[in-house]
């Protein structure tokens, strides 16, 4: 058989910045990764996922990088998770919505403009990690909650699933092995939970 009679699997474009490259973890242990591994067992038949994310990044990083690279779809599966830059960076909230909507209409175009297939993932809450101390950690609790007010009043206006994971985020204030080694980013086991959440939406009624 030749390479383009072989029947591919499905694809997944996961877009973001440090949570969705996953800092600090293995490659394998990427929610997007764990994710597609969960979509497998459950008898789905997807690739590797395709990542374009970066530590670091805010919208207008994330637009750009999409830009240069040009992902090709349709994609079967799409998630968007950005914004803790914007955040940490006192970036303007009007800008943020700006910059997110014009990334969510590019999730849905690299969907096949099928929104079923776009979901957002909210922003997690850094204040809570060794990481902050020091810091106003009410101050990026508030932050960050209007952050996801934004970005989840847009997601439900276009009709995007939305999955909520900064409750769980929190936990890591109580719980230090939902921590990476760097002592900010998630560790493996924060990611699964992410990915469970994730996986349990995709694959309900």
């Amino acid at each position: 058989m030749s390479q383009k009679q072989q029947k591919m699997g499905k694809r997944m474009l996961a877009l973001g910045d440090s949570y969705t490259i996953g800092e600090s973890v293995a490659e394998n242990e990427r929610w997007p990764v764990q994710l597609v591994r969960m979509l497998n067992a459950s008898g789905a038949d997807f690739e590797y996922p395709e990542i374009i994310a970066k530590t670091g990044w805010t919208t207008d990083e994330l637009i750009a990088a999409i830009n240069e690279d040009n992902p090709i779809g349709p994609f079967d599966l799409v998630s968007l998770l950005i914004g803790v830059n914007n955040q940490y960076r006192g970036n303007s909230l009007t800008l943020y919505k700006e910059e997110f909507t014009v990334l969510l209409n590019k999730a849905i175009g690299f969907a096949g403009n099928d929104k079923s297939k776009v979901i957002v993932v909210s922003i997690p809450d850094w204040g809570v990690t060794p990481f902050a101390e020091g810091r106003d950690r009410n101050k990026i609790a508030e932050e960050i909650d209007n952050f996801n007010a934004a970005n989840k009043t847009i997601a439900k206006r276009l009709g995007i699933k939305y999955v909520e994971i900064t409750l769980a985020s929190r936990k890591a204030a109580i719980n230090n092995s939902l921590i990476a080694s760097d002592g900010l980013h998630p560790s493996a086991e924060m990611y699964t939970q992410w990915a469970k959440k994730i996986w349990t939406l995709l694959e309900g009624p």
